[in-house]
């Protein structure tokens, strides 16, 4: 079992190495702007449309032109995806998926409904999201909450196979999506506030046969590393890079899970992920740098060998994971065309590495307020190059167990969760929807054990202080500078994916309700319609029958939204969120819909 389970290194150098080339079904899509096959909009997580019929000019006239209800309710990440002339939606647990017949406004052609056990949603840490399906050569693929993976007829929605990807009884769960690339299926795994082991696993397209999996910790062959040739900052990680920061046997409940999005460079044939916080959240408990947790990782996916990697964090004391997503563009930086990865972390830094070499290049705080580190050294020859430098008052290590730290900026949310950004080629700019929330952090010790929370931090969140008062920006960032260009307020964090298109509109959602879409150049608001609930779902653009559509999913949840997915009402559930968001009630209710604008005629 374990050797079906795990395919080592030596077995993955052996591997036939096919072709660089990306899933052919896929790369037709996402090169089609009618359609929008993958949830990132692309395979460089770009968010971005060459759909250019709603412009600045005129998307004041956007008008409703159908919506459908999901019939489920908690948050709804994630976003539809339009593939010819049928639309695929999906919501929160249980995970229901719909074929809508674009042609009749929706009407549903076919609808799978898995049959999952309840006792899977206590150990989900942070509502029973999940960011949706995926297609490729006329299937659909989904990972359940429980993390069965699905192949789906996309025609039928007949189950052409499924395969169990992790364990629930242990913490395992799912909360992401899947992509394909090339033959395979790249697949996470959640789970780090329960203490799993992460990792990044790719079945067999065709038949759901295992082909690799990498495990974010633990011995170099079951992290598909090679000590000579996987590098961090141009070096060789040298061998038993993970065993050596971590005591004893901690790395088998290391955490580092792999819940958020996924790139791929069809050129260098690299895919790109961040794993998440090392498990438990007392920092005190896990000494060293608790490597490979809170990493970019850049691997081959034919054989799941590690070519760089990247520790944004070492040693977490905040919770910032490192699942945000990578995106891939091609600019110039100091005079030189490069090939870039530019990612917001969790941790207030927005980085930007050259995605060959894994090379940092840029790393610059994307919020002001941001205070646990004061910068990340960019001197090559000092000792601490690439690490953010913390500052003492707010380390939760240094202050210690059953102390509370107070006024860390930002929270353990950190200046952006997994809500993915734009990207948009005329700008050049990066649409980066943000939270502005700082946080009080008390560290104890907990014990592990096997299903059940492996936290052992109490957090309490709340605005950040001495600024305009919301717990949001919707901010222009300039990657090659690291500098912000424009900055928009919101009164709640911005919790949605954004969209940039080419008629120099970029649009999001609000915790409230609201669809805006906004000048890409200035930031001007020049559009608002509240939806029957808050948006937490990724804004999509698709054209039918000559014309061209905006869509996003409302259901208000996720960690911000907790309190009201969930029902909580203590100031420290939802893992500190609770208390900070009380005042959402206020302004929206729960709801599952989904919502399509079009021009008025």
């Amino acid at each position: 079992m374990k050797r079906a389970m795990i395919i080592g290194l030596g077995a993955a150098l052996l591997a036939g190495i096919v072709p660089a080339s990306a899933n052919d079904s896929v790369e037709a899509i996402v090169k089609d702007p009618k359609q929008w096959g993958i949830q990132t909009g692309d395979y460089a997580n770009t968010r971005y449309s060459k759909l250019g019929d709603i412009t600045k000019d005129n998307v004041k006239n956007l008008q409703v032109a159908w919506s459908f209800s999901t019939g489920v309710l908690r948050g709804h990440e994630g976003g539809p995806l339009v593939v010819g002339d049928v639309m695929y939606v999906h919501t929160p647990f249980p995970n229901v998926v719909y074929a809508l017949d674009l042609n009749e406004e929706g009407k549903i052609l076919w609808r799978y409904e898995p049959r999952q056990a309840n006792n899977v949603v206590p150990v989900m840490c942070c509502d029973t999201v999940n960011r949706g399906v995926a297609y490729a050569d006329g299937m659909i693929y989904f990972e359940q909450a429980d993390t069965t993976v699905v192949a789906l007829d996309a025609k039928t929605g007949q189950v052409k196979w499924s395969v169990v990807n992790g364990d629930p009884k242990k913490g395992e769960t799912n909360t992401a999506t899947v992509m394909p690339v090339k033959d395979k299926l790249i697949v996470g795994i959640s789970g780090g506030e329960f203490g799993v082991r992460g990792h990044l696993t790719a079945y067999d397209l065709k038949t759901g046969k295992l082909a690799w999996r990498a495990y974010s910790m633990g011995p170099d062959e079951e992290m598909l590393v090679d000590p000579e040739k996987t590098t961090e900052l141009g070096k060789p990680i040298g061998k038993d890079s993970s065993l050596k920061t971590w005591e004893g046997d901690q790395w088998k409940q290391g955490g580092g899970s792999t819940w958020g999005w996924y790139s791929y460079d069809p050129k260098l044939n690299l895919i790109y992920y961040g794993s998440g916080n090392p498990s438990t959240w007392n920092p005190k408990q896990r000494p060293g740098d608790n490597k490979w947790s809170m990493t970019v990782w850049a691997r081959d996916p034919d054989t799941g060998i590690a070519k760089w990697v990247y520790q944004l964090t070492p040693h977490d004391e905040w919770d910032y994971d490192a699942v945000n997503e990578m995106i891939l563009t091609d600019q110039k930086i100091g005079g030189k065309e490069r090939k870039l990865l530019t990612h917001p972390d969790r941790n207030g830094f927005a980085y930007t590495l050259d995605r060959e070499t894994g090379e940092l290049l840029v790393a610059e705080k994307y919020d002001p307020v941001v205070n646990w580190a004061t910068k990340v050294d960019m001197d090559k020859s000092s000792k601490t190059y690439g690490r953010p430098l913390v500052v003492a008052k707010y380390s939760t290590e240094q202050n210690g167990e059953d102390e509370n730290s107070q006024g860390i900026c930002p929270t353990a949310l950190g200046t952006k969760d997994q809500q993915p950004s734009a990207y948009s080629p005329k700008t050049e700019l990066f649409y980066i929807p943000t939270n502005h929330v700082c946080m009080d952090y008390e560290p104890f010790r907990v014990s592990y054990t096997a299903g059940q929370p492996y936290v052992g931090a109490t957090l309490s969140m709340y605005p950040a202080p001495n600024s305009h008062g919301g717990m949001g920006n919707f901010i222009a960032w300039d990657n090659v500078k690291g500098k912000i260009v424009w900055s928009n307020k919101e009164q709640f964090s911005v919790w949605s994916g954004a969209l940039a298109t080419a008629g120099g509109v970029v649009f999001y959602g609000t915790l409230e309700g609201y669809l805006k879409a906004v000048d890409a150049k200035t930031g001007k608001e020049l559009y608002k319609f509240k939806t029957p609930s808050g948006i937490i779902g990724n804004v999509i653009t698709y054209e039918h029958k000559g014309k061209q559509y905006v869509a996003v999913l409302s259901g208000v949840g996720g960690w911000a939204g907790i309190g009201l997915a969930a029902g909580l009402s203590g100031s420290s559930e939802g893992l500190g969120a609770v208390g900070g968001y009380a005042a959402l009630a206020n302004y929206t209710a729960l709801g599952g819909q989904l919502t399509v604008f079009t021009l008025r005629d």
